[in-house]
């Protein structure tokens, strides 16, 4: 089975995730940009959710993990919880 290695910064609106992918854009650091503004629990490991398998997180999250490409940010991807932003850091 797959496993992959991902982050992510999680809001409340789309517009404040695309402003944070911006940002990041601009050459912020996703791990700082974590801390300082998503609301997960992860926040304090800069949005680092370590490794999982598919199926352990929400469709739409799964679906950037394990089908795009790694170590780009994606989204803003809209789940029950809210807007997030994903990078992939690695995938087998």
């Amino acid at each position: 089975m797959p496993t992959a290695c991902a982050r992510h910064i999680l809001v409340k609106t789309k517009a404040e995730a695309e402003k944070i992918k911006q940002q990041i854009a601009r050459g912020a650091d996703f791990g700082e940009m974590a801390k300082k503004h998503s609301t997960c629990s992860s926040a304090k490991q800069g949005g680092n959710l370590g490794e999982f398998g598919p199926g352990q997180m929400v469709k739409a999250f799964d679906q950037v993990v394990f089908k795009k490409p790694v170590l780009t940010v994606h989204g803003p991807i809209k789940t029950q919880f809210g807007f997030h932003l994903i990078e992939t850091i690695y995938r087998d």
